[in-house]
């Protein structure tokens, strides 16, 4: 595209083939709007409202605090700042425009009956530093979810104050290490198999321990021998992703978590992956010892800027008595309250680690994740990870004749299909397939995750996208891998269609401008 002048845009632009096309004045491709930097936009003296100074009341006090010169803040009306948000918005990608298939991610779809029920006043208007007996209906919803969280996953106890996945890590290695220390212990190394979440290594070393890593077998699975051989005085234990990151599920997990039982040792388990197997695996049945559960992924929460972020911990019998404070307790009466801190010795969790958030959690996200769970009862559960592996081994199969599928032989994949650039011409790489899927009209895949894939694409579709969006996003694909193998040298320089060109992503990254380059910055 050429650069803007003075007077405006350029009114032609060289297309890739070298011709010249016309282009409009404003930048705007009819409705596809060209939308500046808010302070591009900026006009001295505008403003969306006026407020008299104070002559008197305490406001009138603080006056000798303000600044002496204005904000650098830019200058618009009322409506012009409605309309450059509402032109942003439709730069926006959601789940509710199309599929968002990052793989390891689990983009799904947030029912709105979910909204509907977190929103009733309830539940929306309680707050964290209410008396505990107003908030009675939270309470039994909270433990009602705990209900659902141990039954599912076959363990003896949950912690939901961890506000995320990470969070919820750290969250289950801390028990772990209260574990040991409570034994008079002392190990220091947990294993991390290379095919497990990229977040447990950093969760690990955070949490005190040292990191070994294990290395993959070929068909993309943990080298249960290498393992095995490895465990010793000084393990504390593994941290192993089932499903793994390579979209395949660790068939030999029972026999790990016995041998790292019979060390001594613990097993954690990077429950992200879920929502592959909800209904029909308990990892508690294979003798894990923590796993935290993205409610975003598995359970349909908000992800990402709709958040705030959960991630509840289930723990085996050896670990909860050393869950987190506060937790919900239900009494043989059936009544629940919140337990803490001075109420842990006649509860039988003396041994807590401490806490991991001042409060217990997000009302938000478990109102969501129950209304869910609730929904769809234990057999549509089943369903959503039937249909969530259906689909993606619908786009195994559609694919691998046309893009390197390393583990295609290994059988089938779980929730996710894993691809990469083996099979493309010279110098046509991964981010060619996914800026070109862009212009398609679709949000890219994971890309170059995981490590040990070179040039990965891992897809992600859910359970949710019906057999003609899954086969206009395979159409999609199919093209742009092929006009990779074919050497199309337009698809180096895509996306084509957007509101911006492909960027210089290294430069971007080392160089980022941060600053407005404007007449008052």
């Amino acid at each position: 595209m050429n650069a803007p002048n003075a007077s405006g845009w350029k009114p032609e632009m060289v297309a890739d083939d070298g011709s010249v096309q016309p282009m409009t004045v404003s930048g705007d491709k009819g409705l596809q709007l060209e939308e500046p930097l808010i302070f591009e936009l900026n006009r001295a003296g505008q403003t969306g409202v006026d407020i008299d100074a104070p002559k008197r009341g305490p406001v009138a006090g603080l006056l000798k605090f303000l600044r002496k010169a204005p904000a650098a803040l830019p200058g618009l009306t009322e409506p012009e700042v409605v309309r450059h948000y509402t032109r942003l918005s439709r730069q926006n990608y959601a789940i509710d425009l199309g599929p968002f298939p990052l793989g390891s991610c689990t983009m799904k779809h947030n029912p709105r009956l979910n909204e509907k029920v977190a929103r009733m006043p309830g539940f929306a208007d309680i707050h964290p530093l209410q008396p505990k007996h107003t908030v009675a209906g939270a309470f039994e919803a909270i433990a009602e979810l705990s209900d659902w969280l141990i039954g599912l996953t076959g363990m003896a106890a949950v912690a939901l104050s961890p506000k995320a996945g990470a969070h919820g890590e750290l969250c289950g290695l801390l028990c772990i290490r209260a574990a040991i220390e409570a034994k008079g212990e002392k190990r220091h190394i947990v294993l991390v198999p290379e095919s497990a979440h990229g977040t447990n290594p950093a969760t690990a070393a955070f949490a005190g321990f040292r990191v070994e890593s294990i290395p993959a077998t070929e068909d993309g699975r943990v080298d249960m021998e290498a393992l095995i051989s490895r465990l010793g005085p000084d393990v504390a234990g593994v941290m192993i992703t089932n499903p793994n990151t390579c979209g395949l599920f660790e068939r030999d997990l029972k026999k790990i978590s016995d041998a790292v039982h019979a060390s001594g040792g613990y097993v954690y388990c990077d429950g992200a992956n879920f929502n592959a197997i909800v209904g029909k695996v308990r990892p508690g049945d294979l003798g894990v010892d923590a796993m935290h559960i993205n409610l975003h992924k598995t359970f349909s929460t908000p992800h990402g800027g709709g958040g705030p972020g959960s991630g509840p911990v289930v723990l085996s019998e050896a670990l909860a008595p050393f869950a987190p404070l506060p937790f919900v307790q239900r009494e043989a009466d059936g009544r629940v309250h919140l337990v803490e801190e001075e109420e842990i010795a006649s509860t039988g969790h003396a041994q807590s680690f401490g806490r991991m958030a001042a409060f217990h959690g997000q009302m938000g996200m478990f109102t969501r994740a129950l209304t869910y769970i609730l929904s769809h009862g234990n057999d549509g559960l089943r369903q959503v990870s039937e249909d969530a592996v259906l689909n993606a081994n619908y786009i195994l199969r559609a694919l691998e004749d046309v893009l390197e599928a390393p583990f295609a032989k290994a059988g089938p994949c779980m929730h996710e299909a894993l691809f990469s650039d083996a099979g493309l011409a010279a110098g046509f790489s991964t981010l060619d397939i996914a800026k070109g899927l862009i212009d398609e009209g679709f949000h890219p895949m994971t890309v170059y995750f995981p490590l040990v894939v070179h040039g990965a694409m891992l897809i992600e579709p859910t359970e949710t996208e019906s057999r003609a969006g899954l086969d206009r996003f395979i159409a999609s694909m199919r093209s742009l891998a092929e006009r990779a193998r074919a050497g199309d040298e337009r698809l180096k320089t895509a996306p084509h269609f957007t509101p911006r060109r492909r960027l210089d992503e290294t430069l971007a990254a080392r160089k980022p401008v941060l600053v407005w380059k404007g007449d008052k910055a």
